[in-house]
């Protein structure tokens, strides 16, 4: 496998010869358009991407901020960028994932990449999330937003654009608020928290109390605004000035099973790039690009009972920022296609413990000043030989990884892949990658303390590696499309969690003192495979049925110490959906959707997950066009009530649990009436 990773390489002299044009390959990514438009149920991204692309899963944190996985993978394992800018989120818990920070509503298209083809981003070891948000216009157009829902869900959105030949401006503005939402058994989030403490027979007591206190059981869910802003100026026919910022702001975000809630969640991303195009014949586009995003997330214990009376509110204050500058060359040498780029960044992450808002613990941190700093060049080389097209990758990354309690880090890794596919005729195409790519371990996996002094990040992880070969057919005529598409993945020194690793021995610790070392992160061997189907059938010229479905399998190499299964966490079931859509009149369509997955069984009970029952569930909607100018949405999520949890209790999320009862599961939302109203001009 190795020789095959590096013979990709080797490859790109092979590409001088047949000059014919260039067709896209669609071995790698998905595209989703009119993200904002079918966003009506919320802001919250991944629950758009998880509706919309078979090989993304959902992990249930909250009413929003939820995280997503690709191909049971999440974390840093998976890129996620806004318009070119890296984003990272804070939390050592995943309250803020990086899809957390742009909302649903802003978004113009996405590109889901599946695999570690995408050689322009830092750390896509097995996926990543490309966003693209709404563009400045020249004419002047605007749009109005406004949503309700079960829960008293609330949101109220705006949009302006416009410009002249010079200047083209876009603001974007939005507030959404929920309640608590209730599962299929009539609980509320605190309702379900309240449960787990019944099942444990109220043995969660004092400061391990997670439920919430009297005053605070019916709070609001979260609060949730954002403004993004741009400017594009024309500084010549053929240069462009590019700025952008975008600020979002969290309030109040409870988190059921988690022991802390998130008091507030603001970041601001920032972006300047500069294009020119058009330099010579061959020399076809420069693009120079600066960005910085910061977060600032306190998580606390300030609703919980874990918290009242004398027991003191605890808080864990993380922050982190990122910043980055990008080189993109674009070149058109005889119809070969070559991107050329540098690449550098740096990333801060830093975390505080309190105790009543003084430091605690004489000053513990729970991350002491981690920095990430890498420095890459990447090139990418895209030719046609007739119905066959091909396209080559190349990454080099150099990091250094440095705190100021424990050891520091160096890597250096090489990715590559090659992409493959071939027309055999007009609306069949069989599509072929392999490729290698690499990240190395976030700050939490290397040197995160827990609030007893317990140090549970190890120093001196591996980075990790993919190898994967994806394979897949499409087809695409009059009648239908279809698209499927199998992986195989091979991933050395995986960074998982052990339960297990809770060493008797004591670490030193900066000051001289001891403590307790669990390092429960450790580097393994493992595999996950699996396909992805996507179909739609166009039974007459009203009526198109649509459907997708996933199947994955994720395996150890072997047992970890102390342990026998080797099952790996967070490979959820065969799953799929099958939606009909009915367009009764122009831009008017009624849809009826049936989502399913099978019984979670193939779980790491060994590291906390836990076996969950099969279910279904079964939605509807009507988007009704008044004209032009003015649309409204009325549906119904979860028809039937059903309850049911889709995302599982791995325990590299800091969860519930105690007692004789397991980790305590998420419900998803039970049954959700909603309407959107959406004014155009």
């Amino acid at each position: 496998m190795n020789k095959i990773i590096h013979l990709s390489l080797i490859a790109v002299a092979s590409l001088y010869a047949a000059e014919v044009e260039l067709a896209p390959i669609s071995v790698e990514s998905t595209i989703i358009t009119e993200v904002a438009e079918n966003a009506q149920t919320s802001a919250d991204l991944a629950q758009a991407l998880s509706t919309k692309v078979p090989s993304i899963d959902m992990s249930r944190r909250s009413g929003i901020a939820n995280d997503i996985l690709i191909r049971g993978q999440k974390r840093d394992n998976i890129s996620v960028t806004v318009d070119g800018t890296k984003v990272c989120g804070a939390c050592v818990n995943r309250m803020d994932p990086p899809t957390s920070h742009i909302l649903a509503s802003q978004i113009d298209e996405i590109e889901v990449i599946e695999g570690p083809y995408d050689v322009e981003n830092v750390g896509t070891l097995s996926g990543g999330i490309k966003v693209k948000t709404k563009q400045p216009t020249q004419k002047l157009q605007g749009q109005l937003n406004f949503g309700m829902g079960s829960w008293a869900y609330r949101k109220m959105g705006a949009t302006v654009s416009g410009g002249n030949d010079l200047v083209r401006v876009l603001i974007s503005a939005s507030r959404e608020t929920s309640d608590q939402y209730k599962d299929g058994n009539g609980d509320t989030i605190a309702d379900q928290i309240d449960n787990y403490q019944e099942a444990n027979s109220g043995t969660l007591t004092g400061k391990k109390d997670p439920r919430l206190q009297p005053k605070y059981h019916d709070m609001p869910a979260y609060t949730k605004q954002s403004v993004m802003a741009k400017a594009f100026v024309t500084v010549t026919e053929d240069q462009e000035l590019r700025l952008s910022y975008t600020a979002n702001r969290s309030d109040d975000v409870l988190y059921g099973n988690s022991k802390m809630d998130a008091i507030y969640d603001d970041s601001n991303i920032y972006s300047i790039a500069y294009d020119i195009n058009n330099i010579s014949d061959i020399y076809k586009n420069v693009n120079l690009e600066y960005y910085y995003s910061d977060v600032d997330h306190p998580m606390g214990t300030d609703y919980r009972m874990a918290s009242n009376g004398t027991n003191p509110v605890m808080t864990n204050w993380l922050t982190t920022s990122m910043q980055g500058l990008k080189l993109k060359n674009n070149f058109d040498i005889a119809n070969y296609k070559l991107l050329v780029g540098l690449d550098g960044s740096k990333r801060t992450w830093d975390g505080d413990y309190y105790a009543n808002g003084a430091p605690h613990a004489g000053g513990r941190k729970s991350i002491d000043n981690a920095l990430t700093n890498n420095a890459a060049i990447f090139a990418k080389l895209e030719k046609s030989y007739g119905a066959l097209n091909i396209t080559l990758g190349a990454r080099y990354d150099d990091t250094k990884i440095t705190n100021d309690s424990y050891q520091s880090n160096d890597y250096t890794g090489v990715g590559a892949n090659i992409l493959a596919a071939y027309n055999i005729n007009k609306g069949n195409k069989v599509f072929f990658g392999i490729g290698q790519a690499t990240r190395v371990p976030d700050a939490r996996e290397l040197y995160f303390l827990g609030s007893m002094g317990n140090l549970t990040g190890t120093p001196d992880l591996d980075q990790t590696t993919n190898q994967e070969i994806d394979l897949g057919y499409e087809a695409n005529n009059d009648t239908f499309r279809f698209k499927v598409k199998a992986f195989y993945s091979m991933l050395k020194d995986y960074i998982y969690f052990n339960t297990n690793n809770k060493k008797s021995f004591t670490f030193p610790a900066p000051t001289g003192t001891v403590m307790l070392s669990y390092n429960s992160f450790e580097n393994i061997d493992a595999t996950i495979y699996g396909a992805e189907l996507s179909a739609s059938i166009y039974a007459t010229d009203d009526i198109t049925i649509d459907m997708g479905a996933s199947y994955k399998k994720g395996e150890k190499d072997k047992a970890m110490n102390g342990q026998t299964d080797k099952d790996l966490a967070d490979i959820a079931p065969l799953r799929g959906n099958i939606a009909a859509n009915y367009e009764y009149m122009n831009n008017s369509i009624a849809t009826l959707e049936v989502q399913a997955s099978d019984k979670w069984s193939d779980i790491d009970s060994d590291n906390g997950e836990q076996e969950l029952d099969a279910w279904t569930v079964v939605n509807a909607k009507v988007k009704h066009a008044v004209n032009k100018q003015f649309d409204f949405t009325v549906g119904v999520n979860n028809m039937f009530d059903e309850a049911y949890a889709a995302s599982n209790t791995y325990a590299d999320l800091i969860l519930v649990t105690g007692g004789t009862s397991e980790v305590m599961l998420m419900n998803e939302p039970g049954r959700y009436f909603y309407t959107n109203l959406d004014f155009k001009f």
